[in-house]
């Protein structure tokens, strides 16, 4: 959905939209336009992560862009205005001074009042107004103490160095001060109180050259005070201190985008639906023989064949067999909804996280379409540019961590669905087949289900009918 105010006849805005399902926020990748590149109706113009995917925004009228409102990696609201455009460039109105473009920036030491209401906008609410006042910073004698304090904790937590001679310390400078993330961190690392770093960026930000400038005068306030001290004997620790390197022993993740989204829904579905996990072994030598002879079949020439699609095919010639499983229970009607149509969700690992899209009407498809389907899914979810509406809706969903040479696991359900299967690596092992101990390709499937709508008994019927097809492949034409 696009969003977007006029603020005059000249100048329009164009709002943070909501690109999901009732998303409330997203994060700013990237830029692609800076303020006096002219844009047309339909550019793309930035990409934003949001809790289910990156996608890319296009702008919904044409002129030059007159001020961008957030930096890249800044987490904007839904509902506020990101970029301003000026759709009638040259004409004799005045243009509006453009506002600082907010980095991403952390704000020190606030003191919060009772939030006020938010304000509804077009998509979704607008942001809370601001509500946090700022405690004044110490006077001139502050800054001597925090370095000497900041020094012991740069030793505490190994961070401390030694350093060129003693130089005065700056003097604070008055309000927050203002610093991107990683500058922040390297203040913490070097243990400096951000408060008596005098900036040198633009609109007052501090930098990284800030930060070691302020380090130096920290260093050797704590060399003084270590020499001021009386000679350790050989058996005090103080020497080792010094020994230890200036490397972080911790790193501190924000957690926002997918990997917010994915605690979320995983801890919502965790406690929510009472998961039950079966577990069968079982020997797949048939269908790694149909797969070697289907990469060879000239129908399945330009598709992607693997083990992964065969057994695509078997969970849903199971659920064709045992409908009752592809359900999902709704609590605020306290009813069990039955689907009769199956979107077949892939768990994808990707750089941003864990996602899963789903193969819309996969029980519909043949194993051609559905392995041109599966190429597709994946090939997207290594991009990056798999869409919210791509993973919303799913139904069931297979997780393949055989990939990573694991024996199996004990899946936790997409929210919203009633079973997951996840399966295992296929290995070669020793087995019994007709008698005899030969050796094998052998793998353990395990299928979790919501035991609220789905029974052992069902539960149990869909897992075996999944073995027995991965068994004796030939059961897809008999069953289906």
């Amino acid at each position: 959905m696009t969003t977007m105010t006029q603020t005059s006849a000249r100048f329009r805005e164009f709002k943070m939209p909501d690109v999901g399902e009732g998303l409330t926020e997203a994060e700013i990748l990237k830029w692609f336009v800076q303020p006096g590149d002219t844009v047309t109706d339909g550019q793309v113009v930035c990409e934003v992560e949001t809790a289910k995917a990156a996608v890319e925004l296009p702008i919904p009228f044409d002129g030059v862009v007159h001020e961008l409102r957030f930096g890249e990696g800044t987490t904007v609201d839904v509902g506020q205005v990101i970029i301003t455009v000026d759709v009638a460039p040259g004409s004799d109105e005045e243009a509006p001074v453009p506002a600082p473009v907010q980095e991403p920036v952390e704000a020190a030491d606030p003191v919060s009042e009772e939030p006020k209401g938010r304000t509804p906008v077009l998509v979704g609410y607008g942001v809370a107004e601001s509500s946090t006042k700022r405690r004044p910073r110490k006077g001139a004698a502050a800054p001597e103490a925090a370095a000497v304090a900041a020094a012991v904790q740069a030793e505490l937590n190994g961070h401390a160095a030694p350093a060129p001679a003693a130089a005065a310390v700056p003097e604070a400078p008055v309000g927050r001060p203002l610093a991107k993330p990683p500058v922040r961190k390297l203040a913490k690392d070097l243990g400096i109180d951000l408060a008596t770093v005098v900036p040198t960026g633009k609109d007052g930000i501090i930098t990284r050259e800030d930060v070691h400038a302020a380090a130096a005068p920290a260093a050797s306030a704590s060399a003084a005070a270590v020499s001021s001290a009386p000679a350790p004997s050989v058996s005090e620790p103080v020497a080792a201190a010094a020994e230890v390197t200036s490397s972080a022993r911790e790193t501190r993740i924000p957690v926002k985008g997918v990997r917010k989204a994915i605690a979320q829904a995983m801890v919502g579905s965790a406690f929510t639906a009472p998961h039950v996990t079966e577990f069968v072994t079982i020997d797949v030598t048939r269908t790694m023989k149909l797969v070697a002879e289907l990469k060879e079949d000239k129908d399945m020439a330009g598709v992607r064949v693997n083990p992964l699609l065969i057994i695509a095919k078997a969970l849903l010639v199971a659920i064709k067999r045992n409908p009752e499983v592809n359900a999902a229970w709704d609590e605020a009607n306290q009813e069990i909804v039955q689907k009769h149509y199956v979107n077949l969700g892939i768990a994808a690992a990707t750089p941003r996280g864990l996602i899963v899209p789903n193969i819309k009407d996969a029980h519909d498809k043949t194993l051609p379409q559905l392995a041109a389907a599966l190429g597709e899914l994946v090939s997207t979810a290594r991009d990056g540019k798999t869409s919210p509406a791509a993973m919303a809706g799913g139904t069931v969903t297979i997780t393949n961590v055989g990939v990573f040479g694991v024996d199996t696991g004990t899946p936790i359900l997409n929210p919203g669905e009633s079973a997951i299967l996840a399966v295992g690596a296929i290995k070669l092992q020793p087995w019994v087949h007709k008698g005899k101990v030969k050796p094998r390709q052998v793998t353990t499937l395990a299928l979790s289900f919501d035991h609220r709508l789905v029974d052992g008994e069902l539960g149990s019927k869909v897992l075996a009918d999944v073995a027995a097809i991965l068994e004796q492949p030939k059961r897809l034409i008999t069953w289906a």
